[in-house]
């Protein structure tokens, strides 16, 4: 299969081979990170990362766009110096695994999952007023700069290529916390901010994963198949009370599209959160409860599931902005007042102080936790990118639904077309007929569109393409069905009014002639 082309301008930032002293954050911004009341606006920590480049041969800073307000935005890479002046041929390497050859064999495939390194992607700052996972990116960075003398964070600069957005919202990063500083001390510290944090979709920016109307969605969705990372971890900030992160595996329902391999590794890496929260002391982690599902594909995170890759997010637990607040026993709710351990929530928190720096240390043990298992299983989660693709193409080949035919003769033809520059943008092959063909007693004829569904993203196409039957869950045969977490229904060519016919039957080979590439 051919991966789909797509090209990055990047503006590097140039550094020195021998590094200089590196910058702690408390010497740029001004405060540590994770102080009470403080919280850096995205110009203070592109600051911080360009001093951080400046001085370390493990960080690169990439600018990528604009944002919606205008702002150049840049993300980090962090890795060691070797690997950084190698990451183009590991890039290849990614992208020869997520897209095989049609002649590759397993054992082609393995050599170079031996040969390659882990790309991971982890986020801050989606979600604007959840204002720690921004803070947290900054101490994250420096962390792993200044680690090297840890066996772990050794083995994870060696190992793995991190692609960190350390605000993946500069604009809401900014708007936010000036709001913030402007009420700390008034009555108004901890009120609401009136304004959307992104330019016209605010909170819903999570939300843009496969119609991909925003700049910000657009960026991401670019990167993220230039990179073709195995790993990408998006951080928010509402863990359901009183606990204090809750983490995967996720609440029932999932996605049936979705490789199940993409699932076992979410669900491995949340059980490495768990273990590690514990080893360090920090309470009140929980696994999936009620919401938090992996049902809706238009969150920029389980987009990319559909695509092979392990994509998970975590909530950690938020006051207001960098407000401490002070809980008791009795602000609980009355079920858990008891602090029983659970099966899944097998520290309960005991109430206390909850800071920012909190929220922050636990986000720090989140994302140390995903390096920690990319690096250690590096061979294993290459080589899956290429066993899942491998297994969606032979699906599609084997079983229906075999492709999809969209005519030019719609009632709205521009619909169709923005409904298929879509999934182009997605990583989607689509072709075009040079000539009519007949599939199951159907004729489409010369210019038709054609999405062939053997090819490693097959799934994404599907999910979208499928009429959604939401499963009936209850807790008793007799009891209500519990509500869904979010959108349940989103079938494409309804939104978009656009006719699409399935091919129930094997493309011949006299059918695949007529294809060409667009």
């Amino acid at each position: 299969m051919r991966p789909l082309r797509l090209f990055v301008a990047l503006a590097l930032i140039g550094h020195p081979v021998q590094a200089q002293q590196i910058p702690t954050p408390e010497s740029v911004l001004g405060f540590p990170v994770g102080t009470d009341f403080e919280l850096a606006t995205y110009e203070q920590s592109l600051e911080y990362f360009q001093r951080l480049a400046a001085a370390s041969d493990q960080v690169e800073l990439q600018e990528v766009g604009l944002t919606s307000y205008g702002r150049p935005w840049y993300l980090a890479l962090i890795s060691s110096a070797e690997n950084l002046q190698d990451a183009e041929r590991y890039r290849e390497i990614a992208h020869r695994l997520a897209y095989p050859a049609e002649d590759m064999t397993e054992a082609e495939a393995r050599r170079l999952a031996m040969d390659g390194k882990v790309i991971v992607h982890i986020d801050g700052g989606l979600h604007a007023t959840e204002v720690a996972h921004a803070q947290h990116t900054i101490q994250l960075a420096y962390d792993l700069v200044t680690g090297d003398s840890n066996p772990e964070i050794a083995a994870i600069l060696d190992n793995v290529i991190l692609v960190l957005w350390f605000s993946i919202n500069p604009d809401g990063q900014t708007m936010v916390s000036d709001w913030y500083k402007s009420n700390v001390g008034t009555s108004y510290e901890v009120a609401g901010a009136p304004f959307l944090y992104q330019k016209y979709i605010g909170h819903d920016n999570n939300r843009d994963g496969y119609m991909i109307n925003q700049i910000e969605s657009r960026v991401v969705t670019r990167i993220d198949r230039y990179w073709e990372p195995q790993i990408i971890y998006n951080h928010h900030q509402s863990s359901p009370f009183p606990t204090r992160i809750w983490i995967p595996p996720f609440a029932e329902p999932i996605s049936p599209n979705v490789h199940p391999l993409m699932w076992r590794t979410v669900n491995l890496i949340g059980m490495a959160m768990a273990q590690a929260l514990e080893e360090r002391g920090q309470e009140g982690a929980v696994h999936m409860g009620s919401g938090f599902d992996n049902w809706y594909p238009g969150f920029m995170d389980h987009a990319n599931n559909f695509h092979n890759v392990a994509s998970l997010l975590t909530e950690t637990a938020l006051y207001r902005y960098a407000t401490p607040h002070f809980y008791t026993i009795g602000d609980f709710p009355a079920n858990a007042r008891d602090l029983r351990p659970e099966s899944l929530y097998a520290s309960p928190w005991q109430g206390g102080w909850w800071r920012i720096r909190d929220a922050i240390d636990y986000m720090l043990t989140a994302s140390i936790s995903v390096l920690d298992v990319a690096a250690k299983y590096r061979t294993d989660l290459l080589f899956n990118r290429y066993q899942a693709a491998s297994d969606v193409i032979e699906q599609y080949r084997s079983g229906p639904p075999y492709g999809y035919f969209i005519s030019q003769g719609q009632s709205d033809p521009v619909a169709a077309v923005e409904m298929l520059r879509r999934l182009a943008f997605n990583g989607i092959e689509i072709q075009r007929l040079t000539r009519a063909v007949t599939v199951d007693g159907v004729t489409h004829g010369a210019g038709s569109w054609m999405i062939p569904m053997d090819q490693p993203n097959a799934n994404f196409v599907r999910q979208l393409f499928a009429v959604q039957e939401y499963p009936d869950l209850r807790e008793s045969p007799e009891g209500p069905p519990e509500q869904p977490y979010d959108v349940s229904g989103w079938t494409l060519p309804y939104l978009f009014d656009v006719r699409v016919v399935e091919a129930r039957t094997p493309l011949e080979a006299d059918v695949r002639e007529a294809f060409e590439d667009l």
